[in-house]
């Protein structure tokens, strides 16, 4: 770092998505000379990337940015939450300038308005693949932005606009330098990955002397070229997911389908405004099972919902008891502020919200543990992200970093292994969360 370069400090906070944006705008300082400092003493000016989703993501980007303008007092403030600047000014009318998302060049301006730079742009500051805030092994990678759906429970096109797919090129292009990079896990994620390249009419395109559409298949058919584990994330359960399962069973893709579902009441499901075959979905499961028996489901759920009566929580049960989905979060409803499910009737009581969520997830911990239980005695290829003391830290194909369990590798210090290392283990113990293991000496290539 020069000590006569101007310095940002940068404070990234919400999903993947918005990790993403953040890398990008990282990216751009780092190439214009600006050096991104851990703290705000040390920083000229900050850059806070908000969240502003539900209720308590507000109210963290909220204290954030109050943070900041108490410790540093110069402050940009970028990401969802940019989308209400009222809200914002009401609270702190001294920051400098406020964006909605991906408005990387709105970022920059302020930027430069607040701290011109000192020299002209070194592109060989930055690496290849850009600065990432993930560790140098895995990676999100962005499809797309915006959603077409209008989710009654979600403001997100209202903050990230509909559907804008990138050209599939451009994206296997930026996966392959991440690969070139170190990375050995993509993870591919946007507001509803099925409809990928869907407003571009699926437009074809060329990489690595292929044709290949902007389409979901196209695109893991090219990333299966790369020879890393390709992750999918927020895929809706339109009929063409099932051209990916086979995909998954020939190893091109790890065996892993992110689907939030949501609920399984067909009457909540419509209020919802999400797609309500339920007992479809449980066929499709079981067909998809079937093909990849390997398969890890995970999903996610609202309970609560306006108009949620005993009989829809007790449909959602049992949708839970059968479909065994492998990975499950679940949230009490919260409305957030524009959502136009706020307008109906039946609001939950806070307290029956709370007994709900408890007794689903009670049930869904039983199904986990007993799912997990299943595997121990079996040699599972993990990756390991970190080593802490004697332990390795380390996740399988059925889980996903951050929202999933962890592979805890018992004689992971002694046996040397390193964050980004594959390597097979015996799979020891489980609990309702997590596995623990030992190197498999059998398979071990070192």
């Amino acid at each position: 770092m020069s000590k006569s370069n101007p310095k940002v400090g940068f404070v990234s906070l919400g999903c993947p998505k918005a990790l993403v944006d953040s890398e990008r705008i990282l990216t751009q300082l780092r190439v214009e000379g600006y050096d991104i400092v851990p703290t705000y003493d040390k920083a000229d000016v900050v850059v806070v990337n908000t969240c502003g989703f539900i209720d308590s993501a507000v109210e963290e980007s909220l204290d954030a940015i109050g943070e900041a303008m108490a410790e540093n007092g110069k402050v940009i403030v970028t990401g969802c939450l940019g989308k209400r600047p009222e809200q914002i000014r009401e609270q702190f009318p001294d920051v400098l300038s406020i964006s909605g998302p991906q408005d990387y060049q709105s970022v920059m301006g302020a930027v430069h308005a607040a701290l011109p730079p000192k020299h002209d742009p070194f592109i060989d500051l930055v690496p290849d693949y850009g600065i990432k805030l993930t560790p140098k092994h895995y990676a999100y990678l962005k499809i797309s932005e915006g959603c077409n759906h209008r989710c009654s429970f979600c403001i997100i096109p209202s903050m990230r606009g509909d559907l804008v797919s990138r050209p599939v090129d451009d994206v296997l292009r930026e996966a392959e330098k991440l690969v070139r990079g170190g990375v050995q896990e993509l993870l591919v994620i946007s507001q509803d990955t099925s409809a990928y390249g869907v407003d571009v009419r699926y437009a074809e395109r060329t990489w690595r002397d292929k044709a290949y559409q902007t389409r979901m298949k196209d695109l893991c058919e090219g990333l299966s070229e790369l020879g890393v584990w390709s992750r999918l994330h927020y895929v809706y359960p339109y009929p063409h997911v099932d051209d990916i399962i086979p995909l998954m069973a020939e190893g091109k893709l790890l065996p892993y389908l992110d689907i939030p579902f949501q609920h399984a009441s067909p009457r909540i499901l419509k209020a919802m405004k999400r797609p309500g075959a339920v007992d479809k979905n449980l066929e499709r499961i079981q067909r998809w099972r079937e093909i990849c028996p390997d398969l890890t489901i995970r999903s996610t759920f609202i309970v609560g919902f306006p108009g949620e009566t005993e009989e829809d929580f007790e449909q959602l049960l049992s949708f839970i008891d059968q479909a065994e989905l492998d990975r499950v979060g679940a949230f009490a409803y919260s409305p957030v502020e524009g959502a136009t499910a706020n307008e109906l009737p039946g609001a939950v009581p806070e307290e029956v919200k709370e007994e709900r969520l408890a007794r689903f997830m009670e049930l869904q911990a039983e199904i986990s543990a007993e799912k997990l239980q299943r595997k121990v005695g079996s040699v599972q290829q993990v990756l390991v992200d970190a080593v802490d003391g004697e332990l390795a830290i380390a996740r399988s194909k059925a889980d996903a970093p951050e929202i999933d369990g962890l592979v805890q590798i018992q004689d992971g210090e002694r046996m040397g292994l390193k964050p980004g290392q594959f390597v097979d283990v015996t799979i020891m113990g489980a609990d309702e969360h997590d596995l623990f293991a030992l190197v498999d000496l059998d398979n071990a290539d070192f």
